[in-house]
């Protein structure tokens, strides 16, 4: 099992150099990834103050040597596919294949999406989150695209320098509930990060991934521990990752990066 912390980029954590302070104490702690939330807006009783996850994993990315990076996780709906392919390649030549990128449909709870015009039907959230997975897919090929969907486009381009890593950046799919097409979604690709999970859920979750891949070889799940779904059960159940973190405004953050996660986990 490996061992990641989920971090809010608000508040104090604003401070680009206060999330390196924190990834830096990560990694020297033995955990094996710092990932950061990517929303734009946060709820009135949150801290207002963001960082943008993007330039602040890039410098991340200059401090550390080991620890994996990424975003948990972004929405396609409210991006380009070509700048974040751009932005994902980048940060994975600067990290020396350390990206994760983590995906989803992206939720309105802070009027991040409606606020700016975006999309809120949740259909069509889906929709664009399959079509710009597939697009993100090909541009890293470094063979020319010719992609015409009903959400996005790319005509004739040939995106480069790929990635570092290959045959592409790792996928994972954020996974809400007991709901199966974003388990399908997820099993396409390299990973899934159920959201609201019970070991009950969690399990049918896991007989549906292998089920639509022949088998869970080479497939991540990461999963936070609770009270219902303890760590002890974790790996009996096929989940690679634990995942932690505090939440928006939470003081302590360093020193919990900076706590082994065999003390967080208690294992």
């Amino acid at each position: 099992m490996k061992h990641a912390l989920t971090i809010p980029p608000y508040g104090d954590l604003a401070d680009p150099s206060a999330l390196v302070e924190v990834a830096v104490a990560a990694e020297q702690a033995g955990w094996d990834a710092v990932f950061l939330w990517d929303h734009v807006l946060r709820r009135p009783t949150d801290p207002q103050e963001t960082a943008d996850p993007w330039v602040a994993m890039a410098a991340m990315a200059v401090a550390t040597k080991r620890v994996r990076l990424g975003p948990m996780v972004t929405p396609i709906t409210r991006r380009r596919p070509i700048k974040l392919a751009r932005e994902c390649t980048t940060l994975d030549h600067l990290s020396g294949g350390r990206l994760t990128l983590g995906l989803g449909l992206g939720v309105d709870t802070t009027r991040e999406l409606s606020a700016f015009g975006e999309v809120v039907d949740a259909r069509e959230r889906g929709a664009r989150l399959d079509e710009g997975a597939e697009l993100l897919c090909q541009m890293w090929s470094g063979e020319e695209v010719d992609f015409h969907g009903d959400h996005f486009i790319a005509d004739k381009v040939i995106v480069l320098p790929k990635p570092v890593q290959l045959p592409r950046i790792p996928m994972w799919f954020a996974a809400r509930g007991s709901a199966s097409k974003p388990v399908r979604r997820a099993a396409r690709y390299d990973g899934l990060y159920p959201i609201e999970v019970t070991p009950q859920n969690l399990k049918s979750t896991l007989d549906l991934v292998a089920a639509e891949r022949g088998s869970l070889d080479g497939f991540d799940v990461i999963v936070r521990p609770t009270d219902e779904l303890p760590y002890r059960w974790m790996e009996e159940l096929g989940v690679t990752w634990a995942i932690t973190g505090p939440a928006p405004g939470d003081p302590g953050v360093l020193e919990l990066a900076s706590a082994p996660p065999a003390e967080v986990f208690e294992i």
